[in-house]
């Protein structure tokens, strides 16, 4: 008799997902069954004469509720990556039963009170971290109220998962709904690489000229290079009004303001029913940071710190634009422009030239090299069903055993969400059911332009740091030793403490031994020359100031934003009237009027960083803390690539996971608290 597995690919648990195999159709009764299961094991495992034990629970109900999170991960990855019509319907379709059984796990006095009941001192040291973890999640997730707030309380995250999964699907469908032909009179100064795509793009269109559009890999370059001030005006205008009321009459349906006040409300009213007086309150309980003033106080520090910087390269900018391109009142549009303009006539390199160097296949040969010395491993290609032919599947090992596997897609596409990020795929488990190590799988995702004439993809100095960041976040995933799903890997790991092996894995693209090792121009295969590196390293901290300010001002707005901060028109926060303030207090330049950023600004409506976009800053100060016991080991060896302090950062952060505070990871591997001092360093904002 054939089992549904062998039907539908999402029952399929016995390797990797078959993502070549998933479709639309698979989605909902895929969902449904697994479903059925999940609650079939919450009801045994809370039923009064079952166990109040770890493992007990674990071998039923965790081994069901994993099945349930692989497959919904699978349907929820290629929604990002390979979005279509029929796929979203399933999804949507889906997501309110899924969002809904969470939510009532997240909230069942009945499992609540087994855990409660649990003796805690017979768990080994993974397990009491995990119960600790469980205890707090399951007070945030409702499980001590009762009646009609419950019932409020689950009804509000499921409107608050419809509303994210709206706002995601507007952001991507205002972007893919913009293309602006271009004639030849309009293009001068824009990479040739970048026109050759172009063209490629109108020509499929049945269009002539060259199609621009607002996904990053085109648009970036169009504002740093393009001459005409016109035509940066029109891509600026229309990226900066994605998805708001001010965009194109026929692009408004895709309008997000409504979305975003709807979401904020239900925020302060779940912060509410759980007993705290604002959204960030709620947001900091698992977190290092202690309170919304303490990231406040931080966050403004900071700004202080970095203010006379940034006020300088404005100055800068000001005066070459003046002097050297006869732009006296310079615009929104203008300043990436007269920014790479300044760069190129001080540090007498382009972006352009670098990028000619870093071919995406030598890139990755010299990423995996570092991987390979500073944490004992070896990275393999291998073989896996794949949503996209581009994808790239690899393996890990130590010692001819297998350590994790990880996806990578690396390229921009239509159907696919903008951006970088690292997600799992499942975990690394010790599992309860077969008494069998399961080896953590990852999926790393970027957007780099893909190569033309069939030359290797180019990718810009930007786009090296951004590969780096995700990788550093697969590490985290992929290397721990921890056997407790719950607290292996990233699993655990406090929010603000996530980004500092990806921010650490960023140094390493700044050091002249590891870059001698992963360039070879695209032409001649010559690796980048010392003397342009000298430049790049030059250049490195150009415009530092300005760009603190500006993860400062996204920072104290998010923050603001869900302390309740934003004056109420109607009722309902004024998002732009409070942006509007947190850029007179920390801002330099203010953007025209019609500019509506918060209007994609996923991280905090659909991407999980509400009231937590300040971890970026947050963990750089652990990161560069981190990264400077790799400068004193290469004082003494020479390389930063030190594979004895890899070796300490390995066993005392990556492969401890979310299996202890993360300060005490960071006071194990640095021997004491970190410091700022790194970091303002690193940024030439020290003295």
């Amino acid at each position: 008799m054939d089992t549904p597995a062998q039907h539908n690919p999402l029952l399929d648990f016995s390797d990797l997902p078959r993502f070549d195999a998933i479709t639309p159709e698979c989605v909902v009764p895929a969902i449904e069954s697994l479903l059925t299961q999940a609650n079939e094991a919450l009801d045994q495992v809370t039923k009064p004469e079952f166990p109040a034990q770890w493992q007990a629970i674990s071998s039923v109900l965790d081994v069901a509720t994993e099945r349930l999170g692989r497959a919904w991960g699978a349907v929820n990855h290629l929604n990002s990556v390979a979005d279509t019509p029929e796929l979203r319907a399933a999804y949507n379709m889906a997501l309110p039963r899924v969002t809904e059984f969470w939510t009532r796990l997240g909230a069942d006095e009945r499992l609540y009170a087994k855990y409660k009941a649990m003796d805690a001192s017979k768990l080994n040291a993974e397990q009491q971290q995990a119960h600790i973890n469980a205890m707090r999640g399951f007070v945030l997730g409702g499980a001590d109220l009762q009646g009609p707030a419950k019932q409020r309380f689950a009804e509000i995250q499921e409107q608050q998962a419809e509303l994210s999964q709206k706002f995601s699907e507007n952001s991507l469908d205002a972007t893919d709904a913009f293309a602006y032909y271009a004639n030849a009179d309009e293009i001068a100064g824009i990479p040739e690489d970048i026109l050759a795509t172009a063209r490629q793009a109108a020509q499929a269109d049945g269009q002539p000229g060259y199609k621009l559009t607002l996904k990053m890999p085109c648009y970036l370059p169009v504002m740093q290079f393009a001459q005409r001030s016109d035509l940066r005006e029109r891509l600026y205008r229309a990226h900066t009004t994605r998805a708001s009321d001010q965009a194109q009459e026929d692009h408004r349906r895709f309008d997000n303001t409504p979305h975003m006040q709807t979401l904020l409300a239900l925020r302060q009213e779940e912060a509410g029913l759980l007993g705290y007086s604002n959204f960030a309150q709620v947001s900091l309980v698992p977190k290092m940071a202690q309170s919304p003033e303490q990231v406040t106080a931080f966050l403004r520090d900071l700004a202080q710190k970095a203010r006379p910087y940034a006020e300088q390269d404005l100055a800068d900018m000001r005066a070459f634009a003046a002097r050297e391109l006869q732009m006296d009142n310079p615009q929104a549009w203008d300043w990436s422009f007269i920014a790479e303009k300044l760069k190129e006539a001080r540090f007498s390199f382009s972006e352009q030239e670098v990028k000619t160097y870093f071919t995406a296949p030598k890139v990755l040969q010299g990423l995996f090299q570092i991987i390979e010395t500073l944490f004992e491993v070896v990275i393999r290609p291998d073989t896996a069903p794949v949503w996209h032919p581009s994808v790239q599947f690899f393996r890990l090992e130590r010692a001819g055993k297998l350590i994790g596997q990880f996806y990578l897609d690396p390229g921009t596409r239509s159907g696919k969400r903008g951006g970088a990020w690292m997600d799992d795929v499942r975990a690394r488990w010790l599992r309860p059911d077969t008494g069998q190590l399961q080896t953590p799988v990852a999926h790393l995702v970027c957007n780099f332009a893909e190569g033309v004439d069939g030359k290797p993809a180019l990718l810009t100095h930007d786009d090296v740091i951004t590969l780096f960041h995700e990788f550093g976040h697969g590490l985290h995933h992929l290397l721990t030793q921890v056997n407790e799903r719950d607290v292996s890997g990233i699993s655990g790991v406090e929010w603000d403490a996530v980004e500092l092996p990806s921010q650490f894995m960023e140094n390493f693209c700044w050091e002249w031994d590891v870059l001698k090792h992963m360039t070879a121009h695209v032409d001649t295969g010559e690796p980048l020359p010392r003397a342009l590196y000298d430049k790049m390293l030059a250049a490195k901290n150009f415009q530092s100031g300005l760009q603190t300010l500006r993860q400062i001002e996204f920072s104290l707005f998010d923050m603001l934003l869900h302390m309740n901060q934003a004056p109420l028109v109607d009722g309902k926060p004024d998002v732009m009237a409070l942006l509007t303030q947190v850029r007179q207090e920390v801002s330099l330049l203010q953007p025209p009027a019609y500019n509506r950023t918060p209007n994609t600004f996923g991280h905090i409506f659909s991407g999980g960083y509400a009231a937590g976009y300040y971890s970026y800053k947050w963990a750089e100060v652990l990161s560069a803390d981190a990264y400077s016991a790799f400068e004193e080991a290469a004082a003494s060896t020479g390389t930063s690539v030190d594979a004895a302090t890899g070796r300490r950062y390995r066993e005392n952060i990556l492969e401890v996971g979310g299996s202890r505070p993360a300060i005490e990871s960071f006071k194990a591997f640095r021997g004491r608290e970190p410091t700022p001092d790194a970091l303002l360093r690193h940024q030439g904002m020290a003295g």
